[in-house]
């Protein structure tokens, strides 16, 4: 089995990019329609988020606080995870522990096939789209069916989220009354009205909530000292399915714990204001263990790791399990904001997904190591991250310890070894503005600047100018007019 290959229907894992970014982005960049939705979507999220913020005079001590938070967590996080895992017990819940995308996805499949049925409902959850569970539940005869609007949308499209919160950020309300026409039983509505489209889904939604026996979800954070799940949703559907079925199954990634109950004040302050630029969120729900006479009577945590702890181990690229899945990097990134999510083709778009595929699965598998390089690196992911995640500086870091072309690593490595002996660097300054002094009266006419070079500099110059040397150096003039 390849690197990201997934083990239940034999395809790559979704957040294992299948073109190279560069490729997928240059076809994203011709819809029009794409730019349009997407410029209107994450302009009136930055405008909202930019007003609840300002209205908080300590938020920098929250993302300060929160950040101390979360670097804790992964100090310590197998004994976070054990103590968790006891308290849910004790509370009446069973913990499962999956190590990667094929056991989490046996361990629910199973638990699903216990209760003989092959529906389920589910809230929208990233944990379950990076392991590809729909699609295993699929494999095993089971129909998941997603009671987010935006989730169903996509859904109902046959297509995959492009946005962390609003995974049908790339359509309009017409594309959406023309979907919910072909593919929602019952729809007979002539308008895209959204309070009429959300009306229609909410009635096709209630019969499925009232008939569903068995919910899956996921928790946008996880409390050690109490076993606690925490689930923050705007529409009502994650309570329906926490409430009504008689078995609840929570995937949780274990970067989502919190030491301590107390520490969730912070985090449910920066969540809403960051994600959907609201004050709080309107349902904010936690379960503790099974209760009876209120709620699920079974509860099943499986408990995620899919890569979490390698990339904890890493000093630098660790705080990008940090992230709380607000999506305000994307938001504010003029990348994403012309080419869409697909192109970085994982369920994690975006800045933050740049940093989190290619370290979750590997930078080898796939294309993923071209997302490090999906970033002007202007830094506004870092300015409006909740937890202080310097995502810049995670992308040099990737592009520097991610796979190289073997001529690449062989320029770098005569490179470097020029430039660690004076003699030699002086030496190579000096050849090189003796050899481009007649490609600079050729140039003359662009500045100075050479705009097609030859093999292999035509892949710089493909999408750059390449600057020429100067006729003299910095020395040299120095010494000319200063040195007597």
């Amino acid at each position: 089995m390849t690197s990201g290959e997934h083990p239940a229907v034999g395809r790559q894992l979704p957040i294992v990019a299948v073109t190279p970014f560069p490729r997928a982005a240059a076809g994203a960049l011709g819809d029009s329609r794409l730019r349009t939705n997407l410029g209107r979507a994450t302009r009136t999220i930055r405008e909202k988020r930019a007003a609840v913020v300002a209205e908080v005079p300590d938020w920098e001590l929250l993302r300060e606080r929160a950040a101390r938070v979360k670097d804790d967590v992964l100090d310590r996080l197998p004994e976070l995870v054990a103590r968790f895992a006891r308290a849910a017990t004790a509370a009446g819940a069973t913990v499962h522990h999956a190590v990667d995308a094929a056991a989490a996805n046996a361990v629910v499949t199973e638990l699903v096939r216990a209760q003989g049925v092959d529906r389920v409902v589910k809230v929208k959850s990233m944990a379950t789209q990076e392991i590809g569970l729909n699609e295993a539940l699929a494999a095993a005869g089971v129909t998941a069916v997603e009671t987010d609007l935006a989730e169903l949308i996509v859904q109902l499209a046959d297509d995959t989220p492009s946005h962390i919160l609003v995974p049908a950020i790339h359509y309009n309300r017409g594309q959406i009354r023309e979907l919910f026409a072909r593919r929602m039983p019952g729809f007979t509505a002539d308008s895209d009205d959204p309070a009429v489209l959300a009306g229609a889904a909410r009635e096709y939604l209630r019969r499925t909530f009232l008939a569903a026996r068995v919910a899956i979800c996921g928790a946008n954070f996880a409390v050690a000292e109490t076993g606690s799940l925490v689930v923050v949703e705007s529409e009502g559907n994650g309570r329906m399915c926490l409430t009504l079925p008689d078995t609840l199954i929570a995937v949780v990634g274990v970067e989502k714990l919190l030491p301590r109950f107390a520490d969730l004040g912070d985090f449910l302050r920066l969540l809403p204001r960051s994600s959907t630029g609201e004050r709080m969120n309107p349902y904010t729900s936690i379960v503790t263990g099974v209760t009876p006479g209120d709620g699920p009577r079974r509860l099943h945590v499986v408990l995620l790791d899919n890569g979490r702890h390698r990339v904890a181990a890493d000093p630098v690229g660790r705080a990008a399990l940090r992230c709380i899945r607000c999506s305000a990097c994307l938001n504010v990134c003029p990348v994403y904001e012309r080419v869409g999510g697909h192109a970085y083709g994982s369920v994690y778009p975006g800045p933050i997904g740049a940093i989190l595929s290619p370290q979750l699965t590997g930078q080898d598998a796939g294309h993923n190591a071209t997302l490090p390089y999906a970033s002007t690196l202007c830094g506004a992911c870092y300015d409006v991250c909740p937890v202080k995640i310097d995502i810049p500086a995670i992308l040099v870091h990737l592009r520097q310890t991610g796979p190289k072309p073997p001529a690449e690593r062989a320029a770098m490595a005569v490179l470097a070894w020029t430039m660690r002996d004076r003699r030699r660097w002086r030496a190579a300054l000096r050849t090189a503005r003796s050899g481009g002094r007649p490609l600079r009266v050729l140039t003359r006419p662009h500045g100075g600047r050479l705009r097609r070079a030859p093999w292999p500099l035509a892949a710089w110059t493909a999408h750059r100018d390449a600057p020429l040397p100067a006729d003299e150096s910095f020395r040299d003039w120095w010494r000319r007019t200063h040195d007597p």
